[in-house]
């Protein structure tokens, strides 16, 4: 299962709904859709976007005519400025876009997927299949006026570093770069490390010049920014795996009948799963691929049960912070 359309869309869905109660031929429209992806065809988000588009066609049996646009290789910006076109109803109508450029305008977008949340691919995978995430769908709708349609990622990250690491004492006071959003420093903190805000575009070069000595990403980033030539040795810590929502505005949804919606909202349920499915696979191949050529050498990381002790307390406090100790406990609860 994926998000549901929760108590917080049904009044506006029904407000829309009652204009489209009786559509005749000749009142028949054409609706068409823009999406914009960073990367291009190839890339595990375009193609889950893809599949979205297709099963919507698939699933819509009404008598309005409907077209997909895709932008493609940033044509749009980035991810951040995709959600705040969604937000505001313009240029862009779908995306996939990582949590953390939705916690502008919610704080509960910072939990989908912080380093150690998940036990391991089959926790991970479950979560997603259910109900559990449902809270932060909520509040992302109701703040930022986006509804998440399904679940994308897979990516498992692993540390990139200028020297192997295995285990604990290695990687002690190493300089890494992490992400912007607060709960990351204090994990990677908690792992001993230390961590540094840096631009994903900058990485490479701080790499390279000794501002740090270690970045993470899963295997499609660590190929797509030839972080390898800075970084070759891949500690294969897997301490996260991605979360990334395929997005569409509520604005837009809510204008649409009642057929059409319902049948973008199951296919992205369903692209979402064939998203998850393409990017967990394909990655360790890729990892593999770049080994066999020689870019890189991963490293077994030893004492991965001493990054989840690190990361427990961190990830509880900061749960309740946020008034969510139930959900850190229900997703932990997930078997």
């Amino acid at each position: 299962m994926y998000p549901t359309i929760s108590k917080l869309l049904r009044p506006a869905l029904a407000v829309a709904f009652a204009s489209f109660t009786f559509v005749s031929a000749a009142q028949a429209e054409k609706y068409t859709f823009h999406g914009a992806s960073q990367f291009d065809e190839k890339h595990a988000f375009t193609r889950l976007m893809r599949k979205f588009e297709q099963l919507t066609k698939l699933n819509y049996s009404g008598p309005h005519e409907i077209e997909f646009v895709m932008h493609l290789n940033s044509e749009l910006g980035l991810e951040k400025d995709y959600v705040a076109y969604m937000n505001q109803g313009i240029s862009v109508d779908y995306a996939v876009a990582s949590p953390s450029h939705m916690s502008t305008f919610s704080k509960l977008a910072t939990v989908l997927d912080p380093p150690m949340l998940y036990r391991d691919a089959g926790h991970w995978s479950k979560v997603l299949s259910g109900n559990v995430l449902q809270p932060v769908v909520d509040d992302i709708y109701k703040r930022a006026d986006i509804l998440l349609l399904g679940y994308g990622g897979g990516g498992v990250r692993h540390l990139i570093v200028n020297k192997p690491v295995s285990n604990m004492a290695e990687i002690k006071n190493v300089p890494i770069r992490v992400m912007g959003a607060p709960i990351q420093t204090k994990l990677f903190n908690a792992f001993g490390m230390t961590p540094n805000v840096i631009a994903y575009s900058e990485v490479y070069n701080a790499i390279q010049t000794g501002v740090i000595d270690a970045a993470e990403n899963e295997a499609a980033g660590i190929r797509q920014m030839k972080f390898y030539e800075v970084g070759p040795n891949i500690s294969l810590t897997a301490h996260s795996i991605t979360v990334r929502p395929l997005a569409f505005s509520g604005k837009t949804l809510r204008k649409l009948p009642k057929d059409l919606q319902s049948a973008i909202i199951q296919a992205g349920k369903d692209a979402g799963t064939y998203g998850r499915v393409i990017e967990l696979t394909e990655g360790s191949g890729i990892m593999a691929e770049m080994e066999a050529q020689g870019k890189l050498k991963t490293v077994a990381f030893t004492e991965r049960s001493k990054l989840i002790a690190a990361a427990t307390p961190v990830l509880k406090e900061y749960f309740n912070s946020l008034g969510q100790s139930a959900l850190y406990d229900a997703i932990q609860a997930v078997k």
